[in-house]
């Protein structure tokens, strides 16, 4: 949910930390961590995500089983935690351990970061990085400078982003999940009439319309936006001019319902899907929590993910002739260099990203592990299992396009243009020059 953000919001949040700053004050010297060294000692973690719930049982783990060391936790909201972690570095009062994101906010802070092979090694072995799904690893060096190859942050959590579908709608009308763009449109057809949207289309949150561009531009030329964010290639590139035009399909086709402009994903599109006021919606593997089972009361579509099914986007005529895997880190952890306690916080991190600790994060579904082989210790039906085996052993290993780009000014552009594509402000190829022109600048 809150998570489920973009570096667009990294950009505005790190503006608006720049105002609040010099009133907001630093992190008091008793809140970072201890003298000590060793396995005891105090830790401050700040973060987003995990929720709030969710740390705490991972912080409770690992104290228990580290008699004499405590963690001093603390889970804002996406946007305040990037101004509480701007106030923190302009006053060297950084968190022992870090919740950041691949590229744009891990380079913004890598001044301030522990290089964490080393510990990682010392954790995990010399292989350690097998353990780990490959667009992980990739994405943990994200944007950092020619001849750099240290880890500066290790993914927590990743996912891939992809379509849902209300099997319910599905199988009421039936209707089949589309596996192309004819196949969208006609199903779309076939669902029009009903008290929902046949598409949902949360397009008002820049994050969201951006891992749909990425979606259907890696379907016509897999890999092409990140060539062209590189320089080697040009966002007015034909193939990249024809995602803009498909991305404007579906406002003019009528596939996404009416107002989609002015729909946030998160809490309005995820509500109404979760009521059932959708037939589809693209979200990310991110929706299976919606079942975690420590919850009560769960909406009969999410008890057991009952009512869902993952699908990825439709295959886009003279593209791929498969659809392709999109996706990457959701939450990754780095520790701060001016530690007092560099061990204690290697050992904390490597707890929660394969330990006792990350045994209760998965045990909430509260997204997809960053390492092989990690499972909830329970699952509530037959259809949970099925989707989480899919997310993890079918399509996480083959995730190879990225739903982030590397910098913020470059994904603050792309969604904008984005924006304007769908109001009808800009026709597909003046948004994709002006993005050209942003990349320029950027270079």
């Amino acid at each position: 949910m809150k998570r489920h953000k973009t570096f667009m919001a990294v950009a505005a949040a790190t503006a608006l930390s720049i105002t609040l700053a010099g009133c907001a004050g630093g992190a008091s010297k008793d809140e970072s961590s201890g003298g000590e060294s060793g396995t005891s000692g105090t830790l401050t973690f700040r973060s987003w995500s995990p929720i709030e719930q969710t740390t705490k049982q991972m912080v409770d783990t690992f104290t228990a089983a580290n008699p004499g060391s405590k963690i001093d936790s603390t889970i804002f909201n996406y946007p305040e935690y990037l101004v509480d972690l701007q106030t923190r570095a302009s006053s060297n009062t950084m968190p022992d351990i870090i919740g950041l994101q691949p590229g744009a906010l891990t380079q913004q802070y890598r001044t301030n970061l522990m290089p964490l092979q080393d510990c990682a090694s010392k954790t995990w072995g010399a292989d350690w990085q097998s353990k780990f799904y490959p667009i992980g690893i990739d994405q943990a060096r994200l944007g950092n400078p020619d001849g750099d190859e240290n880890f500066y942050s290790l993914p927590l959590l990743v996912q891939t982003v992809n379509l849902w579908a209300n099997t319910k709608i599905f199988e009421e009308k039936n209707a089949q999940i589309p596996k192309t763009w004819d196949e969208l449109k006609s199903t779309v057809d076939q669902l029009k009439g009903g008290e929902y949207a046949p598409f949902m289309l949360p397009a008002k949150d820049s994050w969201l319309r951006n891992v749909v561009f990425l979606q259907i531009a890696n379907n016509i030329a897999p890999g092409l936006p990140y060539e062209a964010e590189d320089g080697t290639k040009s966002w007015a590139d034909p193939k990249l001019v024809e995602a803009f035009s498909y991305w404007q399909k579906l406002f003019t086709e009528k596939i996404a319902q009416d107002g989609a402009i002015g729909l946030d994903a998160y809490p309005s599109g995820a509500n109404q899907f979760e009521a059932g006021n959708a037939a589809m919606i693209p979200l990310g593997a991110w929706w299976i929590q919606q079942s975690d089972p420590s919850k009560t009361g769960l909406p009969p579509l999410s008890e057991g993910m009952s009512g869902y099914q993952p699908f990825l986007f439709p295959t886009i005529p003279g593209g791929a002739a498969e659809s392709q895997f999109v996706g990457g880190i959701d939450v990754a952890l780095g520790i701060s260099k001016n530690t007092k306690n560099p061990d204690l916080a290697c050992k904390a991190l490597t707890d929660f990203i394969a330990g006792a600790g990350a045994q209760k994060l998965i045990n909430t579904f509260n997204d997809l592990p960053a390492v092989t082989g990690l499972n909830p210790e329970k699952f509530t039906s037959d259809k949970q299992k099925q989707i989480w085996d899919t997310f993890t052993t079918d399509w996480m290993p083959k995730v190879k396009y990225s739903r982030y780009l590397k910098s913020p000014e470059m994904d603050t552009a792309l969604g904008d243009a984005l924006s304007a594509v769908a109001t009808g402000q800009l026709t597909p190829q003046a948004a994709a020059e002006k993005v050209q022109a942003a990349q320029q600048k950027v270079k």
